[in-house]
């Protein structure tokens, strides 16, 4: 029976809550607000206090159960004045691979006048989360932890914001469901697989470089050159005054594009251990600089290197 209601609340809150791009701004009529065990230890107490009162008589009982039971009150005021007009938007959530925890960055303004104080955010099956004071007229952020167990996108859940705040004696909070998701890259074999033969061309192709390889030419100073690779020789023959140094030129075998291809994986391997597999070369081949590109069954990214190339080909495992 309990499930049943628990269930029941949940979707009643559900409806309630629909799912917004965010900022969203709180509405007062969207918080809720009852005691903690304090506040409720609270009452208990002024009702033991106020039968005294009333046992025998005394004014000055009743006048200090009627001071404490008006504070009560105004902590609960200001536990509920203290998230209304707070506004919350999502920032860009960073990427992360399958077993890791997405970081879902939420920003808090406070437009009023007034600070706000001990306001957190937390799932609905954590009792409580990070808590930050905000200055008037400042922003402050916040930061959810989502553990990540499948590739591909994952929403962010409804998750509450909160305070008890000043005295503890009331729980004040509303349920919020921004439209924000993360992604997940496959989780990445273990290291030591070494991509198969993919390179294009046959690496006659050479590069030019100061260095000490096959001499190709001469050319320019450019500030940065190493002293090393100066023409101290051709230098010395220029007549007085001298002139611009020149750099001496090699050239050594440029590396092909490196094309990491689903069809060169074996054919009984599952999906999965492909996407893990691949997911390896990418990191692999960024690491060591390479210009590669990835060929799977209904998409291709061409060749590249980089981050954004980086993030485009595990996007594209990711979402396979």
């Amino acid at each position: 029976m309990i499930r049943a209601l628990r269930q029941r609340l949940h979707r009643w809150i559900a409806t309630r809550t629909p799912r917004v791009p965010g900022p969203w701004r709180i509405h007062r009529r969207r918080v809720y607000i009852v005691p903690t065990r304090y506040g409720y230890g609270y009452g208990l107490l002024l009702f033991t206090m106020l039968l005294g009162a009333m046992n025998y008589s005394n004014s000055m009982a009743f006048a200090l159960t009627f001071l404490l039971a008006g504070v009560g009150l105004l902590a609960m005021h200001d536990t509920h004045a203290n998230l209304v007009n707070l506004s919350i938007a999502a920032e860009p959530v960073a990427p992360v691979f399958a077993g890791d925890e997405l970081q879902f960055r939420l920003r808090l303004d406070n437009p009023s006048r007034h600070a706000r104080h001990a306001i957190g955010v937390h799932w609905p099956a954590v009792a409580a989360g990070q808590q930050v004071d905000i200055a008037a007229g400042e922003t402050a952020r916040l930061t959810l932890s989502l553990a990540s167990t499948r590739r591909g996108w994952l929403p962010a859940s409804r998750f509450a914001v909160a305070t008890a705040f000043p005295l503890g004696l009331f729980q004040a909070w509303t349920w919020l469901e921004l439209d924000i998701a993360g992604l997940v890259y496959p989780r990445p074999a273990e290291a030591g697989s070494a991509p198969p033969p993919g390179l294009q061309g046959d690496g006659a192709q050479r590069e030019a470089r100061p260095g000490i390889d096959s001499f190709v030419g001469l050319r320019g100073y450019r500030p940065g050159d190493p002293l090393q690779a100066i023409d101290w020789k051709s230098l010395a023959r220029q007549p007085p005054p001298l002139g611009q140094p020149q750099i001496k030129q090699f050239a050594e075998p440029a590396a092909g594009t490196l094309w990491l291809d689903w069809q060169a994986l074996p054919a009984e391997w599952p999906v999965e251990q492909r996407l893990a597999q691949l997911a390896r070369w990418v990191l692999d081949a960024e690491a060591q600089q390479r210009r590669y590109g990835l060929r799977l069954p209904r998409r291709v990214c061409p060749p590249g290197s980089g981050s954004s190339h980086r993030h485009a080909c595990l996007a594209a495992l990711a979402l396979f």
